[in-house]
């Protein structure tokens, strides 16, 4: 499907969605514990049943009502799949039920993805689990889904180069439910407030981790059990990055609901990132509004969050001077490469911008209409769609059908404020 997006002046609020990362992790842990687990208000999206898929094929019962979900529990103690377990577009979905496909006592599991998720790598996650025990193997024999999984995860010691935080929160999420205790001596670590939003929820799930602050090294105690999740999901700082960056361009005022500042989620940090680069933002409650000001570019360290590159990526083509984001490189081993789909695309419409090795460099530019691609990716697809509404004429962007994957009421939230765009059916 094509999106067809015209200059437009984008003024109102817009109620977030619930958390994808949290929803999953909710799914993964309330799958884990024994007994009844409810959360309310979950993000419904494909990547969030994928997640639900996972583990419905491993054996948990799981209702899904309007606005809460009921997960019926199994421990771990999962049934051998009747199929092979397709997790779509969803790589946390990937990383999480890799491992919880680990502690199956017997038999073997199968995981696979779309195209996207079948390019994204798995070597480190398959290396340390095979180092806990578990024996993992890539059916191509490239490090990368599909992937066979046979038992057990017994727990030891491993290494871990986490370039994506998703194969640390796998092993924290898992290996509680190992026999022995399990060591992790991390060599790198992107994405550090993913690995803190896991540790809140181990913690508040009853699941005991020892590590230093720099988290080099872990310990986390085997033979453990998880208690039942009773839990309103957050919203979404991925999502709302969209909306909260729509609201710091030019002529814009935007108040994002149902935020909770104090979350664990890294995405929050775009609220820094807009206030340094001259953005006038104000948080009540659980509203957030930024209101248009006169942006300048500047230096932005990114390693936290790269679900955001795109989007500040188009801010960045209306600041003043120059926007580099920088320290990234993650960032091209996501749906896309983000670093290099985002330079292209951006482009098209007239920015000056050029990759770095680990991001990229943004001018402000003089952006006329055009017609993009969104390479399949849902954040390139939503940060293409902002920056159609600050260009006059008529901007296009090919498979607008992506943003299903975390935010299918995206389209509906732009229009609530004022965004002129409309889905043209593909023949």
């Amino acid at each position: 499907m094509k999106l067809l997006v015209e200059g437009s002046n984008l003024k109102g609020k817009v109620k977030i969605p619930g958390s994808k990362s949290h929803t999953i992790r909710a799914v993964a842990i309330s799958s884990l514990a024994n007994g009844v687990s409810v959360f309310e208000e979950p993000l419904v999206s494909a990547d969030t049943l994928s997640a639900v898929h996972a583990y419905q094929s491993l054996g948990t019962n799981i209702k899904l009502e309007q606005n809460r979900w009921i997960v019926e529990g199994v421990g771990g103690n999962w049934q051998i799949p009747n199929n092979v377990i397709d997790v779509g577009n969803s790589g946390t979905t990937m990383c999480i039920s890799l491992g919880s496909s680990a502690l199956i006592k017997s038999g073997a599991v199968v995981l696979t993805g779309d195209a996207q998720v079948r390019r994204r790598p798995l070597g480190p996650l398959i290396n340390s689990l095979n180092d806990l025990g578990a024996k993992v193997e890539s059916t191509r024999n490239n490090d990368l889904p599909p992937v066979i999984v046979k038992g057990v995860l017994k727990g030891g010691k491993t290494k871990l180069e986490a370039i994506s935080s998703q194969y640390l929160t796998s092993l924290l999420i898992n290996a509680p439910l190992a026999e022995d205790d399990t060591e992790i001596e991390i060599l790198l670590l992107n994405e550090r407030p993913y690995v803190e939003m896991t540790l809140a929820w181990l913690k508040e799930h009853g699941i005991k981790v020892e590590y230093d602050p720099d988290m080099k090294m872990f310990k986390i105690y085997g033979g453990q059990s998880y208690k039942t999740v009773q839990k309103k999901i957050p919203a979404d700082f991925s999502s709302a990055t969209f909306f909260l960056c729509a609201g710091a361009l030019p002529d814009n005022e935007v108040v994002c609901e149902g935020l909770d500042i104090n979350d664990t989620q890294g995405d929050k940090a775009v609220i820094d990132y807009l206030r340094m680069m001259g953005a006038s933002i104000s948080i009540e409650g659980d509203e957030i509004k930024v209101t248009a000001q006169q942006l300048k570019g500047c230096d932005i360290d990114m390693n936290a969050t790269p679900d955001a590159l795109p989007m500040m990526a188009v801010v960045g083509c209306f600041a003043s001077g120059t926007t580099r984001l920088l320290n990234v490189p993650q960032a091209r081993l996501k749906e896309t490469d983000r670093i290099k789909v985002m330079c292209e695309e951006l482009s098209k419409l007239g920015a000056r911008i050029k990759e770095l090795p680990d991001g990229l460099e943004v001018e402000e530019s003089p952006m006329h209409p055009g017609e993009v691609d969104g390479h399949g990716d849902h954040r390139v697809v939503m940060a293409l769609a902002i920056a159609g509404t600050m260009i006059p004429g008529t901007t296009i962007i090919e498979g607008y059908e992506a943003v299903n994957v975390t935010f299918p009421t995206f389209l509906d939230c732009l229009r609530g404020i004022g965004g002129k765009a409309r889905v043209l059916e593909s023949n």
